[in-house]
């Protein structure tokens, strides 16, 4: 514990429910006979820092050792784990995000920041990640079932098809799920490039993101990225049909009825899947309404992926608008179903599911 860490909770009370001595001093007569700081260091399987203050990820970006806990991770040869927590504008800073990115290059594993309200009132990204998350994101790095070094490409959101200026044909679609994947994606280690037709959500942090609108434009996207990718996820909700012309000025109204000539869009899905090299692990969506099983089953076959992930849409269904959701994921051979939750706990366990089929797949 640093020295402000026991200004808000005494070593004692950390003591009494571990059952475990609390380091607070660099020199500690009673250890100093084994360096105590290279003792944990040396000790540790991996290191966590949270709370980690501004202060303490600026003297892990600059190599400053000047307490115990500094110490202790300049001497760590095993994995770092840093839970940022911070005001909103302290981790919105340009010198913040520039020590961040270091560490990151460094081989520093981040774990949030989360987006909320904060102690002082103001409300965006600062806050430390839930402590059930934090050890989540641990055990998935001890059990080997993460991302780690993978590229993952992920397109999200809608497509627009436009018809004139001002109007559009589109999918319903918020991009919850495919920003969630995104975020899991990026926890489990994975360095994430995501495709993102026209959504109002945050882009999520430390990853490409590429927007984009129309489904040719999503299309030019991910097969320019996918040969180099180790997976791709095609949570987006790419429009089906796009109309043959697109007016240059605004249709008047004016008849009773408009015709619309549609054109089939080009298959993202299965053209990934199709690629003669280079192929990625290769995972579609699909949002049913009715006989999910039999559709997911038959887009799986023929669309020759490697896993579907179906959901069902409609009322007290979860999917599109939702916090919530739930996924029945389908292999070759297999499936699992993942019951109701949010959006961001849902989005772990597929990407556990992912890295263990991927895991199977080049194993054998």
């Amino acid at each position: 514990m640093t020295e402000s860490a026991q200004a808000f909770i005494s070593p004692l009370t950390f003591q009494a429910l571990s059952g475990h001595p609390v380091g607070t001093r660099l020199l500690d007569e009673d250890q100093e006979h084994v360096m105590g700081h290279i003792s944990l260091a040396r000790w540790a399987d991996s290191v966590l820092v949270a709370p980690a203050t501004a202060n303490c990820i600026a003297k892990f970006s600059h190599g400053l050792s000047d307490d115990l806990v500094s110490t202790l991770v300049l001497a760590a040869t095993c994995p770092v784990f840093i839970a940022p927590a911070m005001n909103q504008a302290m981790w919105n800073k340009a010198v913040t995000q520039e020590n961040v990115a270091r560490l990151n290059r460094d081989g520093f594993r981040f774990i949030g920041p989360a987006s909320g309200e904060q102690a002082c009132g103001e409300i965006g990204y600062g806050r430390m990640a839930e402590p059930d998350v934090i050890c989540e994101t641990l055990s998935r790095f001890f059990c080997h079932c993460d991302l780690s070094g993978k590229k993952v490409l992920i397109s999200a959101g809608p497509t627009r098809e436009p018809i004139d200026p001002v109007r559009f044909i589109t999918n319903r679609s918020s991009g919850k799920m495919g920003y969630a994947i995104a975020e899991a994606a990026i926890e489990a280690g994975g360095i994430v490039t995501l495709v993102s037709g026209p959504v109002a959500l945050p882009p999520p942090k430390y990853c490409q993101i590429i927007n984009v609108e129309s489904a040719a434009q999503m299309h030019e996207a991910v097969m320019a990225s996918a040969p180099n990718s180790d997976v791709y996820i095609g949570a987006a909700a790419v429009a089906d049909y796009s109309p043959n012309t697109h007016q240059p000025e605004k249709i008047k109204k004016i008849e009773n009825t408009l015709i619309l000539e549609l054109f089939k869009t080009r298959d993202i899905l299965a053209e990934v899947a199709a690629l003669p090299v280079q192929r990625p692990f290769t995972v579609g969506f699909a949002a049913e309404t009715h006989d999910l099983e039999r559709y997911a089953k038959d887009k799986l076959a023929k669309k020759n992926v490697d896993m579907i992930a179906a959901n069902w849409v409609g009322k007290d269904q979860g999917g599109f608008d939702r916090d919530q959701n739930a996924l029945q994921v389908y292999w070759k051979g297999g499936g699992k179903q993942l019951e109701m939750t949010d959006k961001t706990q849902l989005a772990r366990q597929l990407i556990n599911l992912i890295a263990e089929k991927m895991n199977e797949k080049n194993t054998n």
